[in-house]
């Protein structure tokens, strides 16, 4: 693919500048915040917000990235909330905006234009914000690991079954890809890697799209551990997954969801012990309650998260499900003196 050889943009520059001077914030859970707008059905539809020019006789209600077109004010002001709580990264609303994905709710033409009204969406807010403070932020374009896994079978009596290919799987993330680097994304997140070569597809479908806009975005790659085993649903140990996913060249690697912080530390430590890039960690607040609801308060996982920061893990830190706007300024306070984790760096990297 030679991508490589591509230019890298001028964020490269700018983040790596940024990085070597601070620990990064990203930004925290887009799902919670949605759930406190208490939408309905008509409103997921774009009814009292933006009409919806796509439509599925399916139901939307849950549909969280179809809000994008729908209700982008409130999208906007969400992405608004976390760049003012110190957010230095702020990542699109386009998690499930594949159409693998949207094929659960028979939005999959709605996908280009997702990614593209994502990526400005949250342009807009952080332009606004760097309007009231002069920061620079940075549009994280979201990619998501789709419902599908390429390395494990759905049928415990088919093993050999896939229920999605590479190419399938390569195909959908291109289409995504490129409707983020449309819309003016600054690097490319790839998150919530349960099966590595579900992520493979998508690294080889940004090298696709990068040659194609002729220079290369910044990649982060975040994995996530799903139980005590210290594994990814595909079985790999956090030193497996790096080597798996290194020949990408990263901007940062990194773990998210899932656990809370106590319990990723131990997979983050050895994730830093063995990765040549920037480490980056976004927890869960905790881990959700009977309901399904997260109730670690802000202070408590800011302290959790220092304990990465002091002890040298760390370059990027955020929050996943359950983070709020709160949370992310918790964290922001409870990491800002501490030096990030040094790393040789590369002439672009």
């Amino acid at each position: 693919m030679h991508s490589f050889i591509l230019p890298p943009t001028k964020t490269v520059a700018d983040l790596t500048r940024a990085a070597r001077e601070r620990i990064l914030i990203l930004d925290g859970a887009m799902g919670t915040q949605i759930q406190t707008l208490g939408l309905d059905e008509d409103d997921f539809r774009g009814h009292g917000g933006q009409c919806c020019s796509f439509h599925s006789d399916h139901p939307q209600k849950g549909n969280n990235d179809l809000l994008i077109l729908t209700q982008p004010k409130a999208i906007e002001d969400i992405h608004y909330a976390f760049a003012m709580a110190g957010a230095d990264i702020v990542e699109t609303n386009t998690f499930s905006s594949t159409t693998i994905a949207q094929a659960d709710y028979a939005m999959e033409q709605a996908v280009f234009d997702l990614n593209v009204e994502g990526a400005r969406v949250a342009r807009r807010a952080l332009d606004r914000a760097t309007a009231e403070d002069g920061r620079p932020r940075w549009v994280a374009g979201a990619v998501g690991p789709t419902n599908r896994t390429a390395s494990i079978s759905p049928d415990v009596n088919d093993p050999g079954y896939r229920a999605v290919t590479f190419d399938d799987l390569r195909r959908a993330y291109g289409q995504q890809i490129r409707g983020l680097i449309a819309g003016g994304a600054d690097l490319i997140l790839i998150e919530t890697i349960f099966d590595t070569l579900n992520a493979k597809a998508a690294i080889f479908a940004c090298f696709e799209a990068f040659a194609e806009h002729g220079a290369r975005l910044p990649i982060m790659i975040s994995g996530t551990i799903t139980d005590a085993s210290g594994r990814t649903l595909s079985g790999q140990t956090p030193t497996a997954f790096w080597h798996s996913v290194r020949h990408a060249r990263p901007f940062s690697v990194g773990l998210n969801c899932a656990l809370g912080a106590d319990a990723m530390r131990p997979h983050l430590a050895e994730l830093a012990g063995v990765a040549d890039t920037r480490i980056c960690a976004y927890p869960n607040a905790g881990l959700p309650n009977a309901f399904g609801k997260y109730d670690e308060e802000p202070e408590d996982t800011a302290a959790k998260v220092e304990v990465f920061a002091r002890e040298g893990l760390v370059n990027l830190v955020g929050g996943c499900c359950g983070t709020t706007p709160e949370h992310i300024r918790a964290i922001a306070e409870h990491v800002a003196s501490y030096a990030p984790r040094q790393i040789e760096e590369t002439a672009d990297a």
